[in-house]
């Protein structure tokens, strides 16, 4: 029977924002769980899995087209067991049915559409679907009917199929390892790859569409500071410019859409995800250590800025990710017409702000979908302030500051406008990048505030999503309600944040709980036998394998992170367990380094940091003191990827830090003076209070 669709079906009791977006469908959904699996087993129906997330443009436009159809609902409701998943809730189910799409298909993405037997293996799958048969794909209620056909006349044959698919998926986490030398040549081979996939007039790799992937850039920067090659800078910073000019960051708010749809970053995909923002905000930090261009810090302070202001809960955590869509339509709330701008700026204003920001009469956006607004403009930098100058007169400067007021009136006026919709669920994984990324802010900016932002949102996870007695975490809060037991990216990312977070304040408190939650990462994840890390916690019954991810993609592996961070952890508690595992797991990942090493550039990091000289960096003195900043300021403001920086205090926080590294208990100032100590592998080089020697010692090219 079909559900009242005025009636809310089983997911008005979830906290899930993706799921409650389905809570009124008639489509009789369940969430993921037991009883959705007893009744397909009871009465013997495959399971319709959908799976999304709340910002998701095309799940939205299914949603529309199938879910809200009286018509496919009553289909869907009596030959299936329809569920509903959340993606960044349950990202584990998620990887095991995208793994078994992609093999059916040949790709993926979402809404991942999925039939399974009631044992819950797979056996046929797609993405979007249309109603009806459309744009070369087959029409849903279509599918609907074929497959139930085949349910019940071909019922061995789907069940074979299912066990087929179901080893495919198994297959992909066979156990790795190989012999070989993990040598600097697989970081060239790495470096080559980027070089040959680089777009040299628009930055970028490949062609359109264009994701702004920045576990690329950390690769490339680790390599120009490794090997001195310029072209690994160039490459780089060019494609972080012309993101940053480009449509795909948000001109007036702040703020990188998850893509562009063209090579030139000129038109986004709208939706904003926390976790692009978390770590384009540590690429443009470095590219600014690197260059001392304002322009990367500028990007940086805007997006922190935007953050703040639009994806930050009341108790310091945030939110997730912003919609592509308002009121239905996917741009509507970023697009201008010509004639608004008019109507708000007058006529000759208009014309200043429409060239500088690339803005035609007919629009300078073609919504394929036909659904964008009409005559719509995406703000880019069309012309520099040099240019502006030349074609309207003035200098340079007042064409920044009329830019500068016009972007000011046009963003007051928009956020009158209706917003796209907050995805405000609180993800600890997420948390995690965001806190690194406001740590690193702090510190290569020497911005206190940012500080307070990446210590609001750590207590606020180890207050709502951390058990002090197991010493684990949970996944997702939301509405007063914590849920999921915590994956290896909610380990590993938070840790990484904690690890940020301690350099950055050095308070003890942030590395012990970042020791603990690795040690409990070690116990829940590592895989002993096979190397590296499962993505799901044991002892999970409804999952039908533990899958390990080892591909870089929008975000980092969480296996890359984990690495990163026992490397790291290696050097702030002279701990040897923490380092040997780091190397096991790397060794594990060594045909995956030769298949394809631009699949896993974040690994690649992991590689350059295990063949690198490891330097610590001490700075002994009162904290507050002016010359201790200034010596913090000047290791702080560099690039030094394999340096961990400590400070000798003479207090608590020392004898602290004394007990895991023994040869602190010795450092201390010299001469009543902030002292230096620039160490390798823990042998110190002679001390130094002279802020210009630090700064030479610091800009010594370093021993490979």
């Amino acid at each position: 029977m079909t559900s009242d669709p005025r009636k809310p079906n089983r997911l008005a009791k979830e906290k899930s924002p993706y799921l409650l977006q389905h809570a009124c469908n008639p489509v009789d959904w369940h969430p993921w769980g037991p009883e959705a699996f007893e009744k397909a087993r009871r009465e013997n129906k495959p399971i319709f899995l959908s799976i999304g997330y709340s910002t998701c443009h095309w799940c939205h436009v299914m949603e529309h087209e199938s879910f809200e159809n009286a018509e496919i609902a009553e289909v869907l409701n009596r030959w299936f067991v329809p569920i509903k998943v959340d993606r960044e809730e349950r990202p584990d189910v998620d990887q095991i049915y995208m793994t078994a799409v992609q093999a059916m298909t040949g790709q993926g993405g979402w809404p991942l559409s999925a039939w399974l037997t009631p044992d819950l293996k797979p056996f046929y799958g797609g993405t979007y679907f249309p109603p009806r048969s459309a744009f070369g794909r087959p029409g849903f209620k279509d599918i609907l009917t074929r497959i139930h056909e085949a349910w019940e006349q071909q019922h061995e044959q789907v069940l074979q199929q299912s066990r087929q698919l179901h080893d495919v998926i198994a297959s992909t986490q066979a156990a790795g390892g190989a012999t070989g030398e993990l040598g600097d040549g697989l970081l060239r081979a790495g470096y080559d790859q980027f070089h040959s996939q680089y777009d040299d007039d628009h930055g970028g790799f490949g062609g359109a569409p264009k994701f702004p992937r920045p576990a690329q850039f950390n690769f490339l920067l680790r390599h120009w500071k490794r090997t001195g090659n310029a072209k690994a800078l160039e490459m780089t910073a060019h494609t972080l410019r012309q993101m940053a000019l480009g449509g795909m960051y948000d001109q007036l708010g702040g703020g990188f859409a998850r893509y562009s749809v063209d090579e030139r970053w000129h038109v986004p995909h709208f939706e904003k995800m926390l976790y692009d923002n978390a770590q384009l905000v540590v690429s443009y930090c470095e590219a600014w250590q690197i260059t001392r261009e304002p322009f990367f810090a500028d990007v940086a302070r805007d997006v922190l800025r935007y953050v703040m202001r639009d994806m930050t809960h009341a108790g310091g955590a945030f939110y997730s990710a912003e919609d592509a869509d308002s009121e239905g339509v996917e741009g509507k709330f970023y697009a201008w017409t010509t004639q608004e701008l008019r109507e708000l700026l007058g006529a000759d204003e208009a014309k200043f702000v429409g060239e500088y920001f690339g803005c035609e009469e007919a629009g300078n956006w073609d919504d394929p979908t036909g659904h964008g607004p009409k005559n719509a403009n995406v703000l880019f930098v069309a012309r520099t302030f040099e240019q502006m100058a030349k074609l309207f007169g003035g200098t340079p400067q007042q064409a920044r500051e009329r830019i500068e007021a016009a972007k000011r009136k046009l963003f007051e006026v928009r956020s009158r406008r209706v917003r796209p919709h907050l995805d405000d669920k609180i993800l600890t994984a997420w948390n995690g990048q965001m806190i690194g990324a406001f740590a690193r802010a702090a510190q290569a900016l020497d911005e206190p505030q940012y500080l307070v932002a990446a210590t609001r949102a750590a207590e606020f996870v180890l207050a709502k999503l951390y058990d002090p007695q197991t010493k684990t975490l949970l996944r997702r809060w939301r509405d007063g309600e914590a849920k999921v037991e915590g994956f290896l990216d909610d380990y590993a990312f938070f840790v990484a944040g904690l690890l940020e977070l301690y350099e950055t304040s050095f308070d003890p408190q942030w590395l012990d709980r970042a020791a603990e939650l690795t040690d409990t990462m070690l116990a829940r994840f590592h895989d002993d036998a096979g190397g590296g890390f499962w993505f799901t916690p044991p002892g999970q019954s409804d999952i039908i394998t533990r899958m390990k991810d080892d591909y870089d993609g929008a975000q980092p592996s969480g296996n890359a992170i984990a690495i990163a961070n026992l490397q790291k952890l290696a050097q702030f508690t002279a701990n040897p367990r923490y380092a040997a595992i780091a190397g096991e797991s790397l060794q594990r990942l060594l045909p995956r380094f030769r298949q394809g090493p631009t699949a896993v550039p974040q690994w690649l990091c992991a590689l350059d940091a295990a063949l690198a000289k490891h330097c610590q960096i001490v700075i002994a003195g009162s904290r507050d003191a002016t010359d201790t900043r200034a010596m913090l300021r000047a290791v702080r403001e560099r690039y030094l990827p394999n340096t961990i920086l400590l400070l000798a205090d003479g207090g608590p926080r020392q004898t602290t830090m004394a007990k895991r590294l023994k040869f602190l208990a010795d450092i201390k100032p010299l001469n009543g003076k902030a002292t230096a100590y620039v160490c390798e592998n823990y042998a110190c080089r002679a001390p130094t209070n002279d802020l210009a020697m630090l700064q030479k010692m610091l800009d010594e090219p370093r021993a490979k």
